[in-house]
């Protein structure tokens, strides 16, 4: 599989959600370009979201890491986060696989979505708020396919703002909080969890008994009958 073959592979999103050739950020373009010559292997574009294009849980993430979802192309894979989350969501049925170990595997979403505030990878896994608010267009047109009912998944703080504004949310009563939820529009709930990152994981600021209790109060919302029910 190519690698734009990988980006482009049908979500059922509009097309408005993913450019595969966005250049809006000139800080952001250019250290894409500059990861490119070091590593001419990497994906190094703006990472598509993966998963059901018609999900009823979309998780928002900050933006792809250096050497995992820039580097294969699928978010959350071939780093350090991707271990809990994709684990995670296999022990809740929405993932066909316990991991991912790269966007041509067989590893396939049900009734998931992942994606991140910002699609390109910023330098020092850190993007400026105006990179945070030009990517948001891209975020807006994804989750306008919410369906009635939803849950929305926000990992860190930076996520959880840019799913506001995306939605048109005032901020005012919707504090990011881990463990918080907040009702939306239409039924939708939207979750907040700490990012599940090295630092957060090894510093047990979030542990994965932490972010399985989220994922039982976005099972509650949804009304899912678990297809494994020995998750501790």
């Amino acid at each position: 599989m190519t690698r734009r073959a990988i980006a482009l592979a049908p979500t059922s999103l509009p097309a408005a959600a993913y450019d595969f050739d966005c250049r809006r950020c000139a800080r952001l373009a250019g250290f894409l370009d500059a990861v490119r010559g070091d590593h001419p292997g990497y994906f190094c574009h703006p990472v598509p979201p993966f998963g059901d294009g018609n999900a009823r849980l979309v998780i928002v993430g900050l933006a792809p890491g250096k050497h995992g979802a820039n580097a294969t192309g699928r978010p959350f894979t071939g780093d350090y986060a991707g271990i809990l989350l994709y684990g995670t969501l296999f022990d809740f049925g929405f993932g066909s696989e316990p991991e991912s170990l790269g966007a041509g595997d067989a590893l396939r979403l049900v009734d998931a979505r992942i994606t991140n505030a910002v699609k390109c990878l910023p330098p020092g896994n850190k993007p400026l708020p105006a990179e945070i608010r030009e990517c948001n267009a891209y975020l807006a047109a994804e989750l306008s396919t919410l369906p009635e009912g939803a849950a929305v998944l926000a990992l860190g703080r930076i996520a959880h703002d840019a799913i506001l504004r995306a939605l048109k949310v005032p901020s005012r009563g919707h504090a990011f909080k881990h463990g918080a939820s907040h009702a939306l529009d239409r039924g939708v709930r939207l979750f907040d969890s700490y990012h599940c990152s090295r630092y957060n994981t090894n510093t047990k600021r979030l542990t994965p008994a932490m972010f399985k209790r989220v994922f039982r109060d976005i099972d509650r919302h949804l009304n899912r009958e678990r297809s494994r029910t020995d998750i501790a």
